[in-house]
């Protein structure tokens, strides 16, 4: 215990940490939102289930790690729509058509 007399640090100096303002502009890019808008979009156009669900997915982890709420939500809310309209239209859409049989 001959240590604790010997101690430098000060607790009569120490102050709460105080996060520095970022401007939304300066923020970081949010690469799950970006990649949540590309995989949803193939998975509506091209109708790939995988790209659909790994959209889905992506826009989870980006709600999650959400930073900027009006942009962000905005990105979110596009990707998640394209997800979905990709999972509709590959499980409920057109089945094959049926040959006209002779």
């Amino acid at each position: 215990m001959a240590s604790q007399s010997n101690d430098p640090r000060q607790p009569s100096a120490a102050r709460p940490y105080k996060p520095s303002v970022v401007a939304p502009q300066d923020l970081p890019v949010d690469y799950s939102g970006f990649i949540a808008v590309v995989f949803g979009v193939f998975g509506a156009m091209f109708r790939y289930k995988l790209c659909s669900w790994l959209a889905i997915i992506f826009c989870a982890q980006s709600l999650a790690n959400m930073r900027n709420v009006e942009n962000d939500l905005k990105q979110i809310s596009m990707a998640m729509m394209f997800g979905i309209m990709g999972l509709v239209t590959n499980y409920m859409g057109l089945g094959p058509r049926a040959s006209p049989k002779k």
